[in-house]
């Protein structure tokens, strides 16, 4: 039998399930300590995982095991049990927030750099990118994001239907999206019929290539890649926000950028500039001098 059969491992995360394992945790250990259930406490929290990626800045009693790869290994094991407490997906200044009060707390972690230049600095920010965004999840989840209902649940729902009540066809509310110039518009995908090296190049109006990436691909990889244009974007914000002004209708934008956390949270600067256009044509000299973006 695994080693692992009577333990279950108990997620160390941020914010309020941080602040409720304090009170909660004893309490669970305690009822399954009668069933010779042992709880283990394994610390995913962000600054937990700051502390792993970073072992030589350390002394060895700072150093920090890796309880994400180590509850990743452990979803190989089909007798393992771990409960997963909600985790913050870390944007940027989250993750500056937390490097700058470990620090003051004694932790000689190096700063975040904002424009890598040296290899080294590029390692950092590499080591650092691992921690931001939706970065637990697709490791217990062993790369799987798929959040399908089960059949029984969906068996279920159908015999007990829930009443969601009248939906009125006066209503205006409604969901938008692009009609062209957007990733789906763009997608293309590509299956390699042998081995080979590809590159990602980025070639100016001047024609001028800068190679930004490159990819040793197998026979059988699937390449694939889409872009957004940038004034289709922002053509589609101020077209329906003056439909939303027309009708009466609030507006509202849905973005996910900690999962999307490279496309998104650009896509939201372009919805803030266009929501205050006139704002950014009155001010964008000031803007500019104070580092707005």
């Amino acid at each position: 039998m695994s080693e692992h059969a009577n333990t279950i491992y108990y997620t160390l995360t941020d914010e309020a399930p941080a602040l409720a394992t304090a009170s909660f945790l004893p309490i669970v250990r305690r009822f399954a300590a009668a069933a010779g259930i042992e709880f283990k406490l394994t610390d995913i929290s962000l600054a937990g995982r700051v502390l792993s990626g970073f072992p030589e800045f350390l002394d060895d009693k700072q150093k920090a095991e890796d309880g994400l790869a180590f509850l990743g290994q452990l979803t190989q094991d089909p007798h393992c049990n771990f409960i997963k407490l909600p985790n913050i997906s870390a944007s940027v200044p989250q993750l500056k927030k937390c490097i700058a009060e470990l620090q003051a707390q004694g932790f000689a972690l190096p700063d975040f750099p904002e424009n890598p230049q040296t290899d080294e600095e590029k390692d950092i920010r590499q080591r650092y990118g691992k921690t931001l965004g939706s970065a637990v999840n697709p490791v217990l989840r062993e790369g799987n994001s798929d959040r399908r209902a089960p059949k029984a649940v969906k068996a279920f729902v159908r015999k007990y239907p829930h009443s969601m009540g009248e939906w009125s066809k006066a209503s205006r509310s409604h969901a938008d999206y692009m009609r062209g110039g957007d990733f789906f518009s763009s997608e293309k995908s590509f299956v390699a019929d042998k081995a080979m090296n590809v590159r990602l190049e980025f070639v100016s109006e001047a024609g001028d290539v800068e190679v930004k990436k490159e990819l040793a691909l197998e026979k059988g990889e699937v390449l694939d890649g889409m872009f957004m244009s940038r004034q289709a974007l922002r053509d589609f914000f101020e077209a329906t926000l003056e439909e939303a002004k027309d009708t009466g209708v609030m507006w509202s934008l849905h973005v996910k950028a900690t999962m999307m956390k490279v496309s998104h949270p650009i896509v939201f600067g372009h919805a803030v500039t266009v929501f205050y256009k006139d704002l950014f044509d009155k001010h964008g000299e000031t803007f500019d001098r104070l580092g707005v973006n």
